[in-house]
């Protein structure tokens, strides 16, 4: 049994000018242990997935479908119910570190809430289980650190400090949203080294949303094309690199830059993503396509298994 199963998930807002489906129909399945990616354009739905797993959509977001945690729906519990697998079953790594730590709390008592809360540890006990987790995702001088305030850490060490929080209660599944943005290149290879080593020390199951396929690359075991809210591709990490079996996953890894193309000029999709009030007909990413068919403008392709484990949603039928 699969640590995550996630069948036909769909995420609805209701707004003033109608209803938008900001995921729609996602499937896929996650291992203990394993790393899966998701990727695509902003707007494509990969942190409306995350938040409506965590159950944190906005008051006018629906679900639907099936997303079974150990055999066990999390869709649409209460908040008594989320707060039990919350921290302890399944954690979360936030986008921008600064606007998820509070600005008037000293890094020290925003840690040792979760184990209060979650593992009922004494003062003493949260203290010191914070200090060995600061320790293990190699934040310097840490025992100083947990009398500080987050305005005096670096991005980098703010990721940090996120990441310890999220693994406090030692979570079966941790969710990843963009965990190296605004951060150089060496700190985001760095972030990325210790979720590696985490996840190999503690057995955890990462879901990893991020624009970067060069992170994807070096971290994940599978990876899922999203395009407005739809799956386009999935499959393994290598599958999806070597042999990408839909323009847009070729798009995506045209635009990477190359160090072995110097001087050229770099790839790009053209257009705009669609406004999800009003998708084309057919395809949602066939305006955009340099594979478009006749067929394409028509009718919406279905999402189709191949190579027993790989899946698209294309009429194109090369590259598999």
């Amino acid at each position: 049994m699969s640590l995550l199963s996630v069948k036909d998930l769909r995420v609805e807002f209701t707004t003033p000018d109608g209803i938008v489906t900001a995921v729609n129909n996602l499937n896929f399945e996650l291992d203990k242990g394993e790393t899966l990616g998701i990727v695509g354009e902003s707007g494509s739905g990969k942190s409306q997935t995350a938040f409506s797993l965590m159950g944190l959509l906005a008051k006018n977001g629906k679900i639907s479908g099936e997303a079974k945690f150990e055999g066990n729906s999390i869709l649409n519990l209460s908040e008594k119910e989320l707060n039990h697998i919350r921290a302890e079953k399944i954690s979360m790594i936030f986008q921008d570190p600064m606007t998820s730590l509070n600005p008037y709390m000293k890094i020290g008592p925003q840690m040792m809430e979760v184990l209060k809360l979650h593992k009922g540890m004494s003062h003493k006990e949260a203290f010191e289980t914070s200090v060995k987790m600061l320790d293990a995702v190699k934040m310097p001088e840490s025992r100083k650190r947990m009398s500080m305030y987050p305005h005096e850490f670096s991005g980098g060490m703010r990721q940090r400090v996120m990441i310890a929080m999220s693994l406090l209660c030692q979570p079966q599944l941790l969710i990843a949203d963009e965990p190296t943005t605004a951060l150089d290149v060496t700190v985001q290879a760095q972030i990325m080294e210790l979720l590696n080593d985490l996840k190999k020390e503690f057995n955890t199951a990462i879901i990893l949303i991020t624009h970067d396929l060069g992170v994807v690359a070096g971290s994940c075991d599978k990876v899922l094309v999203m395009y407005a809210g739809r799956t386009m591709e999935y499959g393994g990490v290598n599958d999806i690199f070597y042999k990408p079996s839909h323009p847009y996953t070729e798009g995506l890894l045209g635009a990477i830059p190359r160090l072995d193309h110097e001087g050229d000029i770099l790839p790009t999709i053209p257009g705009n993503p669609p406004n999800l009030l009003s998708l084309p007909k057919g395809c949602p990413f066939q305006e955009r396509c340099h594979r478009v068919q006749t067929e394409c403008k028509k009718e919406s392709p279905i999402l189709e298994t191949f190579d027993d484990v790989r899946q698209r949603a294309c009429f194109w039928k090369g590259g598999a």
